[in-house]
């Protein structure tokens, strides 16, 4: 598990609306919006990078720079994790069923990739184990263009892994369109840090990323 601390709640300024929100019967939210993905896509092919896991590490690298993205309920307790690792469905072609990838998150794409790719290799098993507190869960749909999307409910209220989801892009003009969906958990994320994630992502689609 990735170093954290435990938050005061006592002296803490997201105390209340934490509070609030965790006693909902649905506490998280979803959201979907459009990013550009033309120059992201160019640099990846001209790489001979895997989309799909370039876009995990795009995705877990912006989402790990916003604060409120990497606050968890651990043992009762409020923590703020230092670090956010991944966790990536995966769909094997012959099955036509997914597995569940872990991939520790790391400082390099081109690195991060290669890590993925031969997890994903090693791992014979759908699922490997419950998934741990400290990662952002990620799933890939390139099968369609969407506008909405929501997820299996557990239940379990305290379950504050944010969900990201993309699905399959389409020329519009001069750009390549995808469909972006973060499901987050109210105590910790409002739509203004949604706002600021989505600002960061199309920053880093659209700078050099290798």
């Amino acid at each position: 598990m990735n170093t954290y601390k435990i938050i005061d709640e006592n002296n803490w300024t997201r105390a209340t609306h934490c509070k609030i929100f965790r006693n909902y019967v649905e506490p998280a939210f979803c959201v979907t919006f459009e990013v550009n993905v033309e120059n992201f896509f160019v640099q990846v092919k001209k790489y001979d990078l895997s989309f799909t896991l370039s876009m995990v590490y795009a995705v877990c690298k912006c989402a790990n720079e916003i604060e409120n993205f990497r606050y968890r309920f651990l043992n009762g307790q409020i923590v703020l994790f230092e670090k956010i690792d991944t966790a990536f469905t995966w769909l094997e072609a012959e099955s036509e069923l997914f597995k569940v990838v872990n991939v520790p998150m790391c400082d390099n794409l081109v690195n991060y990739v290669e890590m993925a790719k031969q997890a994903i290799k090693n791992q014979r098993e759908y699922f490997v184990a419950p998934l741990g507190n400290d990662v952002f869960q990620c799933s890939a749909l390139p099968f369609l263009t969407y506008s909405h999307i929501s997820h299996t409910i557990s239940g379990n209220k305290d379950n504050a892994t944010p969900l990201f989801d993309w699905g399959k892009y389409r020329a519009v003009e001069d750009k390549l369109l995808m469909p972006l969906s973060v499901q987050a958990h109210h105590s910790f994320v409002d739509g203004l840090h949604i706002g600021r994630f989505a600002d960061k992502l199309q920053n880093y689609l659209d700078s050099k990323i290798v």
